[in-house]
């Protein structure tokens, strides 16, 4: 149910909250980068632990893009032996899941299945002719590479978030952003 709520949490801020330049989220020096290919999209870290949510390319069986859910949402369990292991059943269809609608020519619009309001757009690039999960954060489009999100105390129901983090690249120059909020 924690994740539940941080989910709700992480799309919430981005979808509500004004940059803030104070927001400085700690800790994240001491996260691992997971190992990212062609097909690794984005993926969500938050403390109190290092466990990772990737977001992947789904290919089927003939190398194309699975149409009905061309991402795969996994975890990589750091804080156990860095195994991947699939979401459970809460995670995938109440807090980490994505709602997938194929818009045609190649785009999709993704909705996380804990916050419906926010659209990230997965779409295949001019830039490099790859796919890339598109969202618009304080009227900036942004390729997301990476979410952050810094837990200081709280509840089991109800974690004290102090600030998101979301790291990407502008998708028409390729330079990095860096977008923080604070609840």
């Amino acid at each position: 149910m924690m994740n539940f709520l941080i989910s709700l949490f992480f799309v919430g801020a981005l979808n509500y909250s004004p940059p803030d330049e104070t927001c400085v989220c700690k800790g994240q020096e001491k996260f691992p980068i997971p190992p990212t290919d062609q097909q690794t999209l984005f993926y969500i870290q938050r403390t109190p632990n290092t466990n990772t949510i990737m977001y992947v390319l789904n290919f089927g069986d003939k190398g194309l893009l699975d149409e009905d859910e061309p991402v795969h949402p996994y975890w990589i369990r750091y804080q156990e032996e860095g195994q991947k292991e699939e979401l459970s059943f809460i995670q995938r269809n109440y807090a980490y899941g994505l709602k997938t609608e194929n818009l045609g020519n190649n785009k999709y619009e993704l909705r996380f299945v804990s916050y419906k309001k926010l659209p990230f757009y997965l779409v295949k690039s001019k830039r490099d002719n790859r796919y890339h999960i598109i969202a618009t954060i304080n009227k900036k489009d942004i390729e997301v590479s990476r979410v952050f999100l810094q837990i200081e105390g709280g509840s089991f129901w109800l974690p004290n978030v102090v600030c998101a983090e979301v790291t990407g690249v502008d998708p028409d120059t390729g330079a990095e952003i860096i977008e923080r909020f604070k609840p």
